[in-house]
């Protein structure tokens, strides 16, 4: 034996695993042609070591010098596979099995590996075949029954899953795949009933885990939160318990779920998924200081990457959304790709986190990429549907003479959503509608919530249902259009709208984008809205004849409002936003910060509860100073709900841009405060000009950055006309169809029927 390898393993045998270990690198490092069986020791030492990047790293090195190796290429395949590179993995286990194609070891990897990128027809060849050799292997027909759970074969799946657990009953992973199976493939209930039946043979506290999952994921959040504090007596000093129940109340009761989520880090703290839901509980801390929950939620991120790697959806989901918080741009640089992010959301169902693409919009490809995203989410989710149909009803409802529509939407309440919609249901024509409301709110029903509930026909109310069943509660109700108002933000259900519940379907006021649902038919819209071309969007637009908003009383109240803009006593113009920094860029800043140098003496005011962040502030600062701007010259103002009054202090709004403001540029003119916008080719571009054009301000509506910086400073520069529009503006929005309410109420009523009956007009005789 090598001398060095000889101390090393001395080491090792002396309990001084790192030692040895760093022994070991260090000949390698000197002797890359080291023998095989070296490789193969050390990289199998560090996989039963879980230090799988390094054992990854000298397999890398291992099969370079033994490319013949097919044992060295099998292990460097797992190993990779621990890591997430599952395209590396394939790869390292397509050249074992070149070498000896008949190894089953590296072919049930390779089903695995296959089954992770849930290719399940690819996997369910390996697993059919290994099965046929050794049928009594309970893992192996595990194994196949996951596969054919991918290829969305589900009474396959089914069977031999069960077959899994009779052949090994205390199989924890398959009956937990069974349950996982029947939750999505039949119900909660039944994930539940095979749960219990699990426990009654293996009292495992994995099944118990499962069982509060199963209930949350069938959105039965108290249900699941009632049964996980009955496990704090047996299970209190184990971390999934306290991870799984801070993720459930984070819905209700955000300080008891952030002691849950840091009681389960503390308990586990190599955990990648306990730390990340950590990072996004205090990111998400509404209560008491947010600044500081912000802050807490940005350091939480920086430890959590030197503790682990990054490599789900959800991982770079809360990564992004803390980071885009902060301004920490070149971070975000790091940890998403436009595309390849992008497209990994989508795979898993991630709509969510979709939204933050929009202000990384650069080009034109980079539109038609977020286009293509978006329908690759909404072609999956149809798809995966159609094996859960719903119950419809058997005939057409009673003919009353009137059209019924429903609105679907937790936000039914004190939330911007309520604000702009409240004319619909104030001023609906009672002798030719009817409207109904469904919402799953989790909260308790607020003032509003009660009024709109009086308004209309029906309001249905249910925090605790899932998605199916809500496609079902529906589809009885014989709407003759749906519209939803929330896309996929915080207790909407965008996903009901694939089920097509209603024959006629459109989306409005929630999401700036097309959800990517084909099923989805229309994208109530406006003329300014439109874009110029088609292909960016998805749905037919519903065009509104003016504007495709109102602005309530409710939303819009008689707020004090200064008489003069802040430049006639400061004697200097200050530029402002409160704008939600997810819509920010670096790029965005920068041109913020050269309209700001362009003006002598000007000022930048942020209104936003990022404010109070101390990584917020240096990040704006550092891009402002790069432009000439010194930190001086900016102002924070760290307020969540009480921005308002800030208007008053602020000559000029800064729209944002590619991603445009909707309220907050409403908020603005209301006060007094005009706006300077780019206008872009994307639905999401043009909201603020759908809002100035309407106020008849269309000078302020660039078409690119140099008319931009030219508006802004042109108006900067013209205090005459500030004061005229302080004056002004709020009669102005008054007199504009952005303030006529009932007109809009009649306009949108209009546009749905006329909608309503082509759908049912016979179609053409064919010439």
């Amino acid at each position: 034996m090598n001398s060095r390898i000889a101390e090393a393993d001395a080491a090792l045998l002396a309990g001084r695993f790192d030692e040895g270990v760093g022994l070991i690198e260090a000949y390698l490092r000197d002797e890359p042609k080291a023998p095989v069986r070296v490789y193969k020791n050390f990289t199998a030492l560090l996989y039963r070591h879980n230090l799988f990047d390094k054992a990854a790293a000298w397999g890398r090195q291992g099969v370079e010098h033994h490319p013949k190796e097919a044992e060295l290429w099998n292990t460097l395949g797992v190993c990779l596979r621990r890591t997430g590179d599952l395209d590396g993995a394939l790869e390292a286990l397509n050249a074992a099995l070149k070498l000896q194609p008949r190894n089953e070891g590296f072919l049930h990897n390779k089903g695995n590996v296959l089954n992770d990128q849930r290719k399940g027809a690819e996997a369910a060849t390996i697993f059919s075949k290994l099965v046929r050799q050794t049928p009594a292997n309970s893992e192996l027909q595990r194994s196949l029954g996951r596969a054919y759970w991918y290829a969305e074969d589900y009474p396959k799946a089914e069977m031999r899953l069960r077959l899994a657990t009779r052949l090994k009953a205390d199989n924890v992973d398959a009956w937990l795949d069974l349950s996982g199976l029947l939750a999505e493939s039949q119900g909660v209930d039944e994930a539940i009933a095979v749960l219990d039946q699990a426990l009654a043979i293996v009292p495992s506290p994995r099944f118990k885990e499962a069982r509060a999952i199963a209930l949350r994921r069938g959105s039965r959040l108290r249900e699941s939160a009632a049964y996980m504090d009955t496990l704090l007596a047996e299970h209190g000093e184990e971390a999934w318990l306290h991870h799984q129940l801070g993720a459930v109340l984070s819905d209700w009761d955000r300080p008891r779920a952030n002691a849950h989520l840091e009681r389960a880090v503390a308990l586990k703290p190599d955990d990648m998924d306990y730390r990340m839901a950590l990072v996004e509980s205090f990111a998400r801390s509404r209560h008491g200081n947010e600044a500081a929950h912000l802050d807490r939620a940005y350091a939480e991120l920086k430890t959590a990457t030197t503790v682990g790697k990054l490599k789900t959806g959800a991982h770079f989901k809360v990564a992004s959304e803390v980071l885009g918080r902060v301004c920490d741009f070149d971070a975000l640089d790091e940890v998403c790709d436009f595309r390849e992010t992008g497209r990994q959301w989508a795979m898993e169902g991630r709509h969510t986190a979709m939204l933050s693409q929009l202000s990384r919009v650069k080009t034109p490809e980079d539109r038609d990429e977020l286009i293509a995203q978006h329908r690759l989410w909404g072609d999956r989710l149809q798809e995966r549907v159609k094996h859960f149909p719903i119950a419809r009803p058997k005939g057409p409802r009673p003919d009353n003479g009137k059209i019924r529509i429903g609105f679907m939407s937790s936000d039914l309440r004190m939330h911007p959503v309520a604000y702009f919609s409240l004319p619909l249901f104030e001023h609906y024509p009672r002798d030719r509608f009817e409207i109904y409301c469904y919402s799953f709110y989790q909260g308790e029903a607020d003032a509003l919530q009660k009024r709109i509930t009086g308004m209309v026909d029906v309001f249905r109310w249910h925090p605790d249902i899932n998605d199916r069943a809500v496609a079902e509660m529906i589809s009885a109700d014989q709407l003759d259009m749906l519209i939803e108002l929330g896309g996929s933000t915080h207790m909407n259900r965008l996903n009901v709208m694939a089920w097509k519940p209603a024959p006629l379907q459109a989306s409005w006021l929630g999401y700036p984008h097309s959800s990517g649902l084909t099923h989805i038919d229309y994208l109530i819209i406006d003329p300014y809205l439109k874009p110029p071309r088609p292909e960016l969007l998805i749905e037919a637009p519903l065009l509104m004849p003016s504007s495709w908003i109102a602005m309530g009383e409710l939303a819009f109240p008689e707020r004090p409002q200064a008489a003069e803009p802040p430049v006639v006593q400061n004697g200097f113009i200050t530029f402002g936003t409160a704008n939600n920094p997810y819509k920010y860029s670096r790029e965005m800043v920068r041109h913020w910060a050269r309209v700001v140098a362009a003006v002598p003496e000007s000022r930048f005011m942020l209104v936003r509860p990022e404010g109070g962040t101390q990584a917020f502030r240096d990040h704006i600062a550092a891009i402002f100073a790069a432009e000439g701007v010194a930190a001086e010259r900016l102002r924070f103002e760290a307020v969540r709900g009480q921005h308002m009054p800030f208007y008053n202090e602020m000559d000029i709004s800064l729209d944002t841009f590619p991603q445009t403001g909707g309220t907050t540029t409403c908020e603005s003119l209301w006060m007094g405060v005009p706006v300077v916008t780019l206008v872009g080719p994307g639905l999401f571009e043009r909201l603020s000009c759908s809002i100035l054009g309407n106020a008849g301000l269309h000078d302020l509506c660039a078409a690119d950055l140099d008319g931009y910086l030219a508006a802004a400073v042109g108006l900067a520069g013209d205090v005459e006309r500030l004061r005229d529009l302080r004056r002004s503006l709020r009669p102005t929005l008054k007199a504009s169809r952005l303030g006529q309410t009932r007109q809009f109420a009649d306009d949108f009523y209009r546009m749905l029927e006329a909608a309503v009956q082509r759908s049912k007009a016979p179609a053409p005789e064919p010439a």
